[in-house]
């Protein structure tokens, strides 16, 4: 794949809008915003839940979220996508009838910025999957991607307030998708890589946002070895990678970055002190 298969458009219709307002000394400023929408999914007659997010590529959303709570499995067989701009319902249809009453009665608020809500038991399958333990990160490629992906239009910079998530393989961003909440945005990779059948095998995920329990948890049911963030971690996210055996970089800007788990597969191939530092623009937005 090339590199920005899928990338933002912060000039898309409808993803943002202009208003008006005052800064701190009084003068008139137009800003940029963010658009939220509510989104219903179905999952074939039923109902499964009601999502914050900006409402771009709302079937890679509705599979990702399906995929990632065990609703779904990689062998079911989708039979229609109908989504709804009008309505905000999306539906997906598989071969098989489904009924999820029993999981959806269990229900954790997570700590994603807005609001995330997984059912059942978010650890059902955790403990069965094994990650690739001869993958690599090179650390020439943390400084190339966080440079190629924060130079990257997108509405993040454009913006603020939205998270980005991307799918890479070796220095290369190759699917880059943004929502409200950080769980959106990896739930969309999870439904395009589905979709277009890409093997995690030799990728790597990065992310603006915190690596929580959450983030950890989906990152490994979609096997991928390796997760790289801009922001920091909680305590309960480095306990999952560990017992994944997951690679957990965080903290990365400019020449900087921390690992907190599978550290084995870091190769050091590059003196930080030749990477230059990031712009303050990067800086300033990073915490957005």
């Amino acid at each position: 794949m090339k590199e920005f298969t899928v990338s933002p458009d912060p000039e898309a219709e409808n993803l943002t809008e202009k208003l008006s307002g005052t800064d701190q000394t009084g003068g008139s400023v137009s800003l940029s915003v963010v658009v939220e929408r509510p989104l219903t999914l179905f999952l074939n007659s039923q109902e499964i839940v009601t999502m914050m997010t900006i409402s771009d590529y709302p079937e890679y959303l509705a599979l990702g979220y399906l995929l990632n709570q065990n609703m779904l499995s990689r062998e079911d067989q989708v039979t229609a996508v109908d989504y709804d701009d009008d309505l905000d319902v999306v539906v997906i249809r598989t071969e098989h009838e489904t009924d999820f009453e029993d999981k959806l009665k269990k229900k954790t608020q997570t700590s994603g910025c807005a609001q995330g809500t997984v059912f059942g038991d978010v650890m059902e399958q955790f403990e069965d999957i094994v990650l690739d333990e001869n993958a690599i990160l090179k650390t020439s490629w943390i400084y190339a991607l966080s440079r190629k992906i924060n130079m990257r239009p997108s509405l993040y910079l454009e913006a603020g307030a939205i998270h980005g998530c991307v799918l890479c393989e070796g220095d290369t961003p190759l699917v880059y998708m943004e929502d409200v909440g950080r769980h959106n945005a990896i739930d969309k990779i999870a439904g395009y890589m589905w979709r277009q059948g890409i093997s995690p095998q030799n990728k790597i995920f990065y992310t603006t946002g915190r690596l929580t329990s959450e983030m950890v948890i989906k990152t490994v049911q979609m096997q991928i070895p390796i997760v790289i963030s801009r922001s920091g971690f909680t305590a309960w996210g480095v306990d999952l990678a560990r017992q994944a055996e997951l690679t957990l970089i965080g903290r990365a800007k400019g020449k900087r970055f921390v690992c907190l788990s599978g550290n084995d597969r870091l190769q050091y191939d590059i003196d930080p002190e030749t990477v230059p530092d990031e712009g303050r623009r990067h800086q300033r937005k990073a915490a957005t």
